[in-house]
């Protein structure tokens, strides 16, 4: 072993702080895009909200900001394209209530409980157990808590705990409280009246074998008919296995914002970006008395780094915008069918496919399609991604058919089938190769589970 110094030359892609940034923006939904631009704006006081009135595009400006080498150029364009600073106090005066600011706050399912321990008569302590059993519950409105646990929690006896709990129990939605999956079903059995031993006895010891579609061996163990625990299984399915359904529990909402509007006009489709998505940002006015003094260097140092990360935000969110539209434009160009037909028309479309013809890399085209949706002409709203999908050759014809189609065809047999002697995959595969989809009962296997549809011995009713 020797030490030595050697000098290597090669070359090397490294990913920058901004080429990152101008990644994650991306891939970044229109919602999460939003926010993020928001929060942007809360922490560099040289972004603000552009004026309305302002006509300059948003490329422009990130352009001539690129372009001037000198801040105080930057300053001159400010100046040219006559930037004021918004009177947010005149706005104010003027601008129109939204509609949803008189919208009630959504009532969760807490609120909802609270209010009727509220109207009830029982003593104030057994209230209060309530109350607090309320507040331990999960989302899926069952008690996560051991009872012992809330004895020893309150100092309470067990006998306490039980009479608070059938309280609780009793209270709407039915099935409240409950502790697990067969008590909440029991619940509801109970308040609805229904005193059959059979059904509280499959519920207690047959529910996977129910879930399995295995009636017969339910039917032998009981000593009843098929039919008969087939009339059970259909009681079962009406309860409601999760009681905080329909309730505001807490969990965060997801909003669909589209990025991008596609419109028929005319026989001619036309895209359009959805520019309510964020605010038109500029760069604040203000700032130009800190360049042009030039008396504090730490005070115009920080400006420029300021600036330097809000003409960057600008151009990223520009490029976003356009990689978007180019992959709108060829997606359109592949699918107007789809786009003037419906579903059954939609083509066999890949990454690969659109990635070519727009000579970019598959890794962009999937960040720029990631979590985006578009609105078409009904108001429908589509997710991008959906629109991808592999395909396999027809025998007929030899044209590509998409996999949805085949789902869709899959779906519409099984829909039809005779109830008592359900289709199987092997079947569903040989009747889609007669239409001239060559696909393996196997491949149909796979369909069918994406599409959450049993096998056909859990289909079958008697």
């Amino acid at each position: 072993m020797n030490f030595g110094l050697n000098l290597i030359q090669e070359q090397k892609l490294i990913m920058t702080q901004e080429m990152q940034m101008s990644v994650k923006l991306l891939q970044m939904s229109a919602y999460e895009l939003g926010q993020y631009v928001n929060k942007e704006m809360q922490e560099n006081p040289v972004l603000e909200e552009k004026d309305l009135q302002n006509t300059r595009s948003n490329s422009n400006e990130a352009n001539d900001y690129k372009e001037a080498k000198d801040y105080k150029e930057i300053i001159k364009y400010l100046e040219k394209d006559d930037y004021k600073v918004k009177n947010h106090s005149s706005k104010a005066e003027n601008e129109e209530v939204s509609p949803f600011y008189y919208i009630a706050q959504e009532k969760s399912l807490k609120d909802y409980l609270m209010e009727q321990i509220g109207e009830l008569t029982e003593k104030p302590e057994i209230l209060d157990i309530c109350k607090y059993m309320v507040e331990n519950l999960d989302t899926k409105g069952y008690l996560s808590a051991e009872l012992s646990d809330i004895c020893k929690e309150l100092r309470i006896s067990n006998e306490v705990a039980e009479d608070a709990l059938k309280i609780l129990q009793s209270l709407d939605p039915q099935g409240i409280g409950a502790r697990n999956l067969k008590e909440c079903l029991k619940i509801q059995l109970y308040n609805l009246g229904n005193n059959d031993e059979n059904i509280y006895k499959i519920i207690e010891e047959y529910l996977e074998l129910l879930a399995e579609n295995k009636y017969n061996v339910i039917a032998k163990e009981l000593k009843i008919t098929i039919t008969h625990v087939q009339k059970y299984v259909d009681i079962i399915k009406t309860l409601e296995p999760k009681p905080s359904r329909g309730f505001y529990t807490g969990e965060t909402v997801k909003y669909i914002v589209p990025d991008a509007y596609i419109n028929k006009i005319n026989d001619q489709y036309f895209i359009s970006m959805n520019e309510d998505v964020l605010p038109k940002l500029n760069i604040n006015s203000l700032y130009k008395e800190i360049i042009n003094s030039g008396k504090d260097a730490e005070a115009v140092e920080y400006v420029k780094d300021k600036i330097n990360s809000a003409m960057f935000l600008i151009k990223s969110i520009e490029q976003r915008k356009n990689t978007v539209y180019r992959v709108l434009e060829e997606i359109l160009e592949v699918q107007k069918e789809y786009f003037d037909d419906g579903d059954q028309y939609l083509k066999p479309m890949t990454l690969k496919r659109i990635a070519n013809n727009l000579e970019m890399h598959e890794s962009t085209i999937s960040r720029a399609i990631r979590e985006k949706y578009v609105s078409v002409n009904s108001g429908k709203i589509i997710k991008i991604k959906d629109l991808f999908t592999n395909g396999i050759t027809s025998v007929i014809g030899g044209e590509d058919i998409s996999t949805i189609n085949i789902k869709s065809a899959i779906k519409e047999m099984v829909d039809h089938e005779e109830q008592k002697k359900p289709l199987s995959d092997q079947i569903i595969s040989n009747r889609l190769n007669i239409e001239g989809m060559n696909i393996s009962r196997r491949t149909v296997a796979k369909y069918r589970e994406e599409l959450g549809i049993k096998s056909s011995s859990k289909r079958k009713r008697f």
